[in-house]
């Protein structure tokens, strides 16, 4: 079995966000981002068309941007680093699925 280490990162970054004491519509938001990553990683990786699965990639590349903002405005640093190392990751992806 091979291990798909965007998507292991993911999980690990949402585990980390998960640990954040946050409340309210920023809490939710966050959590709905980092959630998305993760399902849209999975569900690329298992389609079968090359553009199929650029398509999920880039919808989890949005929802890592968007998470990637609300750690911002929250000041989380660690959280913010290990979203920037699944970005990166997320758009090496999107960007050999063409």
């Amino acid at each position: 079995m091979t291990t798909f280490k965007t998507y292991e990162l993911a999980v690990e970054v949402f585990r980390l966000c998960e640990q954040l004491k946050l409340k309210g519509e920023l809490k939710n938001q966050l959590h709905r981002a980092t959630s998305s990553a993760v399902l849209n990683l999975a569900e690329g990786a298992a389609k079968p068309t090359q553009a199929d699965k650029r398509r999920f990639y880039a919808i989890a590349y949005g929802s890592i941007r968007e998470m990637q903002a609300i750690l911002r405005l929250v000041n989380a640093a660690e959280q913010f680093v290990k979203a920037d190392q699944l970005g990166g990751a997320a758009w090496r992806l999107m960007k050999a699925t063409k």
